[in-house]
């Protein structure tokens, strides 16, 4: 049943408000951990009014808050009226969408405007994960309020097998890198040091090892990242299997994208976090990567039969 005007625009400014709550509680803990509560919409306050950053005051944060939700409101409003137009489901890809290009030009349009010195005042990490949650409780608060029939969520996952495959073989990676760094962490006497390292440079533009607080939020914090940057590539993986299983002459092909791959993520790292490179030694990175591959690698060909089939005929055919 199509549902009137009125009740779209109520279940976007209830949306929207709920999808900025998440945002904003997302950074409240940032800031906790860190130790200065109310730090970013404080910062934000300042960089919007061109004012210089200062202590989080009741009045910048309550200022700061209330513009927050109301264009969240705006966004949550524009987000239903589009499905309704298009006909479409809520569905979490569209509140990847949601957060990865509606937010992110509302906050960076807003930053811009304001002063483009002050786009960098709040990590990019950051911004990136809390606008894609929001999304997330967005959709599932749309799809709730519509009494939509469609499978959501994981639910939705039983008729996306690639995405299922992708999820544990991702997860199945960043297990064997985090358990390989845990163990050269006990070794080394420094429980966590990587994770904790790693988020320090890579989430609050930590330069030196020295300046890294040690605590289970960053550790939490860099997971989170570790965990979905793995999923991602646990997809690509069985995309790829896949693909094999159609042209088995692809497989070189696929072996060099791996390598190349493993270049792109250790140039990342060394570029985001080049001290931290230097803290836990280029082998034992390149170790980790070697690991991930053959783990991931092993799930995929346990898990398709079909894969197998074609590759021994492949190299039947060519011996």
């Amino acid at each position: 049943m199509r549902r009137s005007l009125h009740q779209l625009i109520a279940d976007g400014v209830v949306g929207g408000v709920i999808a900025g709550l998440v945002v904003a509680l997302w950074f409240l803990a940032v800031d906790s951990l860190a130790g200065r509560p109310f730090h970013t919409p404080s910062a934000l306050a300042s960089a919007l009014t061109r004012q210089a950053v200062g202590p989080p005051t009741f009045r910048l944060v309550a200022a700061y808050s209330v513009l927050h939700l109301a264009v969240f409101a705006v966004l949550g409003i524009a987000m239903a009226g589009a499905m309704a137009a298009l006909r479409t489901p809520p569905r979490l890809l569209l509140g990847v969408l949601f957060g990865l290009v509606a937010q992110e030009i509302a906050f960076y349009g807003g930053l811009l405007l304001s002063d483009a010195s002050r786009v960098a005042v709040v990590p990019w990490p950051h911004v990136v994960a809390a606008n894609v949650l929001s999304g997330f409780v967005l959709m599932g608060y749309l799809h709730r309020a519509a009494r939509d029939q469609h499978p959501f969520g994981l639910g939705a996952l039983k008729g996306h097998p690639l995405l299922t495959q992708g999820l544990v073989t991702g997860l199945i990676g960043a297990g064997v890198v985090a358990l390989w760094f845990l163990t050269l962490d006990l070794a080394a006497g420094h429980p966590l040091r990587t994770p904790t390292a790693l988020g320090a440079a890579l989430l609050f533009g930590a330069s030196n090892v020295a300046v890294i607080d040690m605590n289970l939020g960053m550790v939490a914090a860099y997971s989170v990242v570790h965990v979905a940057a793995f999923v991602i590539a646990g997809a690509l993986f069985v995309a790829v299997a896949e693909q094999i299983e159609r042209t088995p002459a692809l497989i070189l092909l696929a072996v060099m994208a791996m390598i190349v791959l493993d270049a792109v993520v250790g140039a990342a790292l060394a570029l985001g976090a080049q001290w931290v490179l230097g803290t836990l030694g280029v082998w034992s990175v390149v170790v980790a990567n070697v690991l991930a591959v053959c783990a991931m690698g092993w799930y995929v060909w346990a898990t398709h039969p079909l894969l197998r089939q074609r590759l021994r005929e492949h190299v039947q055919v060519h011996v």
